[in-house]
């Protein structure tokens, strides 16, 4: 069983809030902080909003392969900015709150590097990158819209089976390819050699230096899923070298358990490594969606990433080395070897120090013409997730259905699951300085600004806002970037409001008439 195969002058482009329409009238001077509002402005429905929702709204764009950006090979800088921002917009508009975006396919970067050669899957030839940093304006466009970007990567991949291009003089398949092996028509780095590992780990270190991420993401390669013979048996990965130096060297574990030892210590220093450099970012990550063979419910079956991948996911989560868990279902409720829900409560039964799990939807399925799901199977799947115990989130595979609106999918879940906005969960394991108070500011040409002068910088923020007069006018929600312009409320309203850090706590909350 193998799994699926699969101008820099942009950077200033506005964004848009959620509220558009003019506010009427306009001061003088500088800006005007706005009084708190008087205890009865609110009328009989009062001043305290509901708690902000909250529920982690991801889409994996995934960049190998040019599945959902760049979406082909050689496009023009424009062309790929402009996309990026149709991107970002979208998921602003559908009220995701994060996007996973691949920055590394196969030893590669969309990226600015010094370690490792840009991708293929931007110009067409593995090397040769565009005139302007896209991983930088990806981080800066989706957190001016509110948006999180957690960086995925893959750790062990070195070329994928639809790859093109020559490898470039500086890829780890021409400067180190003792490292590398050759397995089907894919190259892998080989888990078992320490240089590799260390190479893999300067890359992690790089990136968390030098860009303010939200996230490190890693998915399902680990081992490569193995490839068979003529006779349908597998071919096993050929290791021997870093295996045979591991015996010499005095090994005692079995080969099995050496495969995976090796990557639980990348999982463990690429978590310690995180928690180092960049404290609030939290590390997740996405393996196959099938539980250990022994730990899995009644009646599920089905390949085994414990013996296959050598991913031991149930230790990884005991041992706390990751910040949310987001299992890869992609499966329907209805087939009962890998059925949706019993895989979910099985996630959850394994869990003992209560890290998120945010399962992967295959929401790209359900956009197929020709055999997807049925259209209520996704928004069916989130409804599940919300029912106790409830999971706080979810991932969706991938961007571009969603993008592209696929047979309405987009459409039904705006109008449904999302019709309200959400912030992603606190992570109460981590640590960080809090945002002060929010004011609400009147500029000077009549627009409302909320700043938070204290405290850590804001990274969204949360705002309630009703008509005041009225005591049966429901709250409404909205996240707010952290420019906090907060256009199109029409006077007489009623605006609740917090700052929200980097790690989604809510500062204190304050609440104004305009």
């Amino acid at each position: 069983m193998r799994r699926r195969q699969w101008m820099t002058a942009a950077l200033a482009a506005p964004v848009l809030g959620p509220l558009t329409a003019a506010l009427p009238g306009c001061s003088t001077g500088g800006p005007q902080a706005l009084p708190e509002a008087p205890a009865g402005s609110g009328g009989s429905g009062g001043l305290t909003p509901p708690p902000v929702p909250r529920e982690f709204r991801a889409a994996w764009v995934a960049t190998v392969a040019n599945i959902d950006w760049p979406s082909r090979r050689g496009l023009s800088d424009a062309a790929q900015i402009a996309e990026i921002h149709a991107i970002l917009d979208n998921a602003r508009a559908l009220r995701l709150n994060a996007i996973v975006l691949q920055v590394r396919t196969s030893a590669d970067a969309l990226y600015r590097s010094e370690l490792e050669p840009w991708s293929e899957y931007l110009s067409g030839v593995q090397g040769q990158g565009p005139g302007y940093d896209p991983l930088a304006l990806w981080i800066a466009q989706a957190h001016a819209r509110g948006i999180e970007l957690h960086a995925w990567l893959n750790p062990y991949r070195a070329k994928q089976s639809g790859a093109k291009s020559v490898a470039s003089a500086t890829h780890l398949s021409r400067t180190r390819p003792e490292w590398v092996r050759k397995y089907g028509d894919q190259l892998w780095i080989d888990p078992g050699e320490a240089g590799a590992a260390e190479h893999t780990l300067a890359v992690c270190r790089d990136l968390l230096t030098r860009y303010e991420l939200d996230g490190l993401h890693i998915d399902d390669y680990f081992y490569p899923y193995p490839v068979q013979d003529a006779a349908k048996q597998d071919i096993d990965f050929p290791d021997d070298p870093s295996w045979l130096r591991y015996v010499r060297g005095g090994g005692a574990l079995s080969r099995a358990d050496w495969r995976r030892d090796n990557v639980d210590q990348l999982v463990r220093r690429m978590y310690d490594l995180v928690r180092e450099l960049r404290p609030t970012a939290r590390v997740g990550i996405s393996p196959f969606g099938l539980p250990r063979p022994d730990l899995r419910p009644a009646g599920i079956t089905g390949f085994s990433q414990y013996d296959k991948l050598y991913a031991h996911v149930e230790h990884w989560m005991a041992m706390g080395w990751l910040d949310y868990l987001a299992p890869q279902l992609y499966w329907p409720r209805a087939q009962k070897p890998q059925a949706f829900e019993p895989l979910l409560r099985a996630w959850q039964s394994v869990n003992p120090l209560g890290r998120p799990i945010w399962p992967g939807l295959f929401t790209s399925r359900a956009g197929t013409e020709a055999d997807g799901w049925p259209l209520d199977e996704i928004p069916a799947q989130v409804e599940i997730m919300r029912s106790a115990p409830s999971t706080g989130g979810h991932l969706h595979f991938s961007m571009v259905a969603l993008l592209k609106n696929r047979r309405g999918i987009a459409d039904a879940l705006r109008a449904g699951a999302y019709v309200e906005s959400a912030l992603p969960p606190e992570t109460p394991w981590l640590s960080a300085p809090a945002c002060g108070p929010v004011m609400l500011e009147r500029l000077a040409d009549g627009r409302l600004r909320l700043v938070a002068r204290e405290g850590a910088p804001a990274r969204v923020f949360a705002v309630w806002h009703r008509e005041a007069r009225s005591a049966d006018a429901p709250w409404r929600f909205e996240l707010i970037g952290p420019s906090g312009d907060l256009d199109g409320l029409p006077a007489g309203s009623l605006v609740s409001a917090s700052a929200v850090n980097a790690i989604n706590q809510e500062g204190s909350r304050k609440t104004f008439v305009i």
